[in-house]
């Protein structure tokens, strides 16, 4: 039980030290932010609980893969909202166009071979 609370939180404790930091310093949080640390704790916690090395190398290729359609989102929301849209309708542009990036990504991904 003390396992998985230490797991959530360490991984919300990223994610508050993030928007803490961007209250002070924007490019820092961006910096922080932009670092994988979601995956690299996920990968920690698969290997903590005796996850085969292969497992996590796939893993890892997978979200090498999976990060490109993901930038559409960092594309598109700031463009969205400088040009005048409202927060959340360039929120909610930028993440259904990055939906569409990943339904076109897996198959694509599939067809050249790399599953997901």
């Amino acid at each position: 039980m003390w396992y998985y609370f230490c797991k959530i939180a360490i991984s919300a404790l990223v994610i508050v030290l993030v928007s803490e930091i961007a209250k002070r310093n924007s490019g820092f949080a961006a910096l922080v932010a932009s670092l994988p640390l979601t995956s690299l704790l996920a990968i920690i916690w698969l290997r903590i609980e005796g996850s085969q090395i292969a497992q996590i190398a796939e893993l890892s290729q997978q979200i090498f893969w999976l990060v490109l359609p993901s930038l559409a989102l960092f594309l598109l929301f700031p463009m969205l909202l400088r040009y005048g849209l409202t927060f959340w309708l360039s929120l909610s542009l930028a993440s259904s166009a990055t939906i569409l990036c990943y339904l076109l990504m897996i198959p694509l991904l599939r067809r050249f071979g790399v599953s997901i």
